[in-house]
């Protein structure tokens, strides 16, 4: 039971069961749900792959995964024996009908006809074709919400590749019974970011480009790529990164005021975000996309190699490891507001936020020549919470003006871990509700948007590949993108709450 919903029972069907997704996240999250009575009753898991396992040896591997990666962990055999009896495990060849079509018999005769049947694709993007339409063999799924399908991203590598792969979901599910899941949209602070814009009267009437003068979103990240190059090399951070989490984010942050929280009225408002943006032609994209590729240095106090040297990477590859671009949003709302979206790897810390920067005053008596802009900070990670930056006097005898912050943390207001993003998407997937994944047409929109800096990077084999030092927080040319604008990227505001602390404590 969530709130006043009852889930129905239901299986999951989990192709590429034996790989690193479904034991980090998958299982782990329904572990967890399950440990929080949030699970069906019944419900079952299949876990199917090439790999040769069994049960058995499925239900040990799984095991490992929970002990590390859930919030829950295993603290009583006999809660983990009776999870553990709901998973069986197939070998699956992905090319063989009849495995296919017993599977399909199975669910439609083995479950109860008002059973969620639940087809998760944890497989790399090749596989997405050939078991679509291996399922697409039975006609009872087209149309029936009963029965659901789940996408992993990358969805596509460009436009032309999203439309095909839509063509091909369209043709066997309907798209009211299509989940495309990006894990991003299921955090807390990201969900929260609705209810932060449109739940408090305060905000609205300045969230425009009347008060605020950019917007920035960073999501760094310290590792580098380890032993995903051979995905990492077809992909790469705009496509990885930018193309759904961060404009997603973006759509978030500047989306018009829903008339209700409905799913389909959510989506269609970030849809008209991503309409919005003004188009990149190519002849503009080296003005406002910015690319890079790490070099060896040190992170976190070790020593780590630059991409070339990382394993399965072509010795002379082009492929980004760093991007950053800007964009305006052509409405009424943003007209005239950059939009500073960065991202990357092996970079100076792990921290994932949404900035806000408001205009400074239009004149101020006070004696400072300059005083620091109020500020917005929604933080992701590594923490989850907001900072407000205002303007304080100074204690003492003269009026001295002083930036001062409002904070607060989910921890330490709620008082509760919050769940984990896989946690609450795939409790939406079992409910039927939508509102959390991108429709067909989110996606395909995301791509044309990015269209020419694709285009662009791929044709581009001639000019020098700008790089930037392990540990540090970009190139060069992406201080230059936001400088000739007469900004500067922002420290994360967990990074300056920790240097602030450690000022403090020296001065003690």
């Amino acid at each position: 039971m969530v709130g006043d919903l009852s889930i129905k029972p239901t299986v999951i069907c989990i192709f590429g069961a034996s790989g690193d997704l479904a034991q980090r996240k998958i299982i782990p999250a329904i572990y967890d749900l399950f440990m929080n009575d949030l699970l069906p009753d019944p419900f079952c898991i299949i876990g199917l792959a090439r790999t040769s396992l069994g049960d058995d040896g499925f239900r040990q591997q799984l095991r490992s995964g929970v002990e590390k990666f859930s919030r829950s962990g295993i603290h009583k055999e006999e809660d983990w024996d009776k999870f553990a009896s709901a998973v069986t495990y197939s070998k699956l060849d992905y090319q063989d009908s009849t495995i296919y079509k017993s599977l399909l018999e199975q669910l439609d005769q083995g479950w109860q006809k008002s059973a969620t049947k639940i087809f998760y694709l944890a497989t790399p993007p090749t596989l997405f074709e050939p078991i679509v339409k291996q399922l697409g063999q039975s006609r009872i799924l087209h149309g029936n919400d009963q029965y659901r399908i789940v996408i992993e991203k990358p969805f596509g590598r460009d436009l032309e590749s999203a439309q095909e792969l839509n063509k091909i979901l369209a043709d066997v599910f309907d798209e009211s019974q299509t989940y495309r899941i990006d894990h991003y949209l299921g955090k807390e602070t990201v969900q929260n970011i609705l209810a932060f814009r449109f739940a408090n009267a305060m905000w609205e009437p300045i969230w425009n480009r009347s008060y605020i003068n950019h917007v920035q979103i960073t999501v760094a990240e310290q590792v580098g790529v380890g032993r995903r190059g051979g995905y990492y090399e077809n992909a790469g951070a705009l496509r990885d990164m930018i193309q759904n989490h961060l404009l997603q984010l973006m759509c978030l942050v500047a989306m018009e005021p829903p008339t209700s929280f409905n799913a389909e009225e959510i989506r269609n408002k970030k849809v008209d975000v991503l309409h919005a943006i003004r188009p990149i032609t190519t002849e503009d994209v080296a003005k406002v996309a910015v690319r890079a590729q790490y070099v060896s240095g040190v992170v976190d106090g070790k020593h780590v190699p630059g991409y070339l040297e990382e394993e399965n990477v072509a010795a002379d590859s082009r492929t980004e490891t760093f991007a950053a671009i800007k964009f305006y949003i052509d409405n009424w709302r943003w007209q005239g507001v950059p939009f500073y979206l960065r991202t990357g790897k092996c970079m100076g810390a792990r921290a994932s936020e949404i900035s806000l920067q408001f205009r400074p005053v239009p004149h101020h008596p006070f004696s400072e020549k300059v005083i620091q802009p109020n500020r917005l900070a929604i933080q992701i990670a590594p923490e989850e919470g907001i900072m407000l930056r205002t303007q304080a006097k100074e204690p003492g005898p003269v009026m001295k003006i002083k930036p001062v912050e409002m904070h607060y943390s989910y921890n330490e207001v709620f008082q509760v871990s919050s769940p984990e993003a896989y946690e609450t998407l795939l409790l939406d997937i079992m409910r039927g509700d939508p509102g959390l994944f991108m429709r067909s047409d989110q996606v395909e929109m995301a791509w044309t948007v990015l269209g020419s800096i694709l285009e662009t990077w791929q044709n581009d084999r001639e000019n020098p590949l700008p790089s930037y030092v392990a540990g540090e927080w970009g190139p060069q040319e992406a201080e230059n993108l936001i400088t000739a604008d007469g900004r500067e990227w922002l420290k994360p505001a967990c990074l300056e709450c920790e240097i602030r602390k450690e000022g403090s404590d020296g001065n003690d």
